[in-house]
């Protein structure tokens, strides 16, 4: 990780306009600035901006207000390069390709030519070599998941972007997938952003954690998450793990928002 912003959001804002003429303000105040390098989370209440905050950092919607930057540069401009990955909870693999030609997608999208042996590498470090003739439907859910990653990560993105990536996955399943993740993440360090409403997840995974308020959201809380990396499961056992999932669990509750 280095010092250098990678991700900037500056005094963002962004409102929806209603059929009914009135007008919802769904982001107000937002100022973040993520690191390269560096794996952030964005914890919330459902409806409280998370997952707006990662459209207009992937370029796919635009700010009310302020000015969002990826890699110094606009979210659109990024995208338009294909250096932007982006996984979502529902993987999007297409039902009638290959796992292999769901990760090669991406190149043909791009125009540039198909390159097997980093499609090859990918699904090896997703754990699904001997997999590449399965269907999407022969796979489980966090095989799915890993599969929706390997894409993301195939054109050797600058920035990945991660909306609820486990959250249709029963708990063991997510926990797994966690670890896998983090593996994934640890082979390359590339800033990533993460939506999540699962606090065991955020202090896995991240470097830093972004606690919303409810709607309009707002940052209420920036921590910097204590546990060195690599982080091995069981740091999920400690008692110093448990306290910051009650902090933080309480946090996220309404009347955890006021002293």
């Amino acid at each position: 990780m280095t010092d250098k912003a990678a991700i900037s959001l500056s005094n963002v804002a962004k409102r929806f306009s209603l059929d009914d003429g009135s007008t919802l303000t769904a982001l107000e105040n937002i100022d973040v600035t993520i690191a390269e390098g560096e794996f952030v989370a964005i914890l919330g209440p459902s409806g409280c901006g998370k997952s707006t905050i990662l459209r207009l950092v992937a370029g796919l919607d635009t700010t009310s207000e302020g000015v969002v930057e990826a890699e110094r540069s606009a979210p659109s401009e990024l995208a338009a390069q294909h250096r932007l990955g982006v996984a979502f909870q529902d993987h999007a693999l297409l039902p009638w390709l290959s796992i292999e030609k769901n990760v090669e997608l991406p190149f043909r999208v791009s125009g540039q030519p198909v390159d097997r042996a980093r499609i090859g590498e990918l699904l090896k470090l997703v754990g699904l070599t001997g997999f590449e003739k399965a269907r999407p439907s022969q796979l489980s859910g966090g095989m799915r998941q890993r599969a929706s990653i390997a894409r993301a990560l195939v054109l050797e993105p600058d920035v990945l972007l991660l909306d609820e990536p486990f959250g249709a996955l029963d708990a063991v399943t997510r926990r797994h997938m966690n670890v896998e993740l983090q593996r994934i993440w640890s082979a390359r360090t590339l800033t990533t952003l993460l939506v999540t409403h699962s606090v065991d997840e955020a202090l896995f995974l991240a470097d830093r954690i972004l606690v919303m308020s409810g709607r309009p959201g707002r940052i209420l809380r920036d921590l910097a998450v204590p546990f060195d990396r690599p982080r091995d499961p069981s740091v999920m056992r400690s008692p110093e793990f448990h306290a910051l999932v009650d902090e933080l669990t309480l946090a996220l509750e309404p009347e955890g928002n006021t002293p």
